[in-house]
């Protein structure tokens, strides 16, 4: 062996020494530069974000009542009936009849002006508007499982970072990359 070759064993060695001694070791020259993606879900919610709407439709109600009493559709019975009461008999039975005509036809004349009055009806347009929903998907990131020296864990990311997290320090590097690159590019 020559002298040079001693020389160079010996400054490797010390080399060595000093690296080891410097706290730099063989588990920090080891250490792993990503950590191995394992599973990323997307993290979303369902948003229900509330509006108006509105629409004019047709309604249909009772037209308001002139006459309450019906006493136009009674007094308008009450002669026809008693007209038509007095053509039978003669005599006290004509005088009973055209009473009972009056009685009849009074009656039969309220009936018949209230079913018109029931049936009397008026159109107007009114708004109506009621609560609707409209729903959404809101991105709160993604829950992604790694693996690093052997552990696994879970972290939310803002975006998918790939198939590998980048490390620095021993801590993951949780903010994308310059120009929106993925570890794995």
């Amino acid at each position: 062996m020559d002298k040079s070759m001693v020389k160079g064993i010996v400054l490797g060695g010390l080399a060595v020494t000093a690296v080891a001694a410097s706290g730099v070791g063989y588990k920090a020259m080891t250490q792993p530069v990503y950590a191995e993606v394992l599973a990323a879900r997307e993290v979303t919610e369902t948003v229900r974000t509330p509006r108006e709407e509105c629409a004019d439709v047709a309604v249909r109600r009772r037209a308001p009542v002139q006459d309450q009493h019906r006493i136009a559709g009674t007094a308008i019975g009450a002669v026809a009936g008693g007209l038509l009461g007095s053509t039978i008999g003669a005599g006290t039975g004509r005088t009973i009849a055209t009473v009972a005509g009056a009685a009849a036809g009074g009656y039969a004349g309220n009936k018949v002006q209230q079913g018109m009055q029931n049936g009397d009806t008026v159109s107007t347009t009114e708004r109506r508007c009621k609560t609707v929903y409209d729903t959404s998907l809101k991105h709160h990131g993604y829950d992604v499982s790694y693996r690093l020296d052997g552990r696994e864990d879970v972290v939310r990311m803002s975006f998918h970072p790939g198939t590998r997290i980048p490390v620095k320090d021993g801590k993951l590097v949780l903010d994308p990359l310059p120009g929106g690159q993925k570890a794995d590019s």
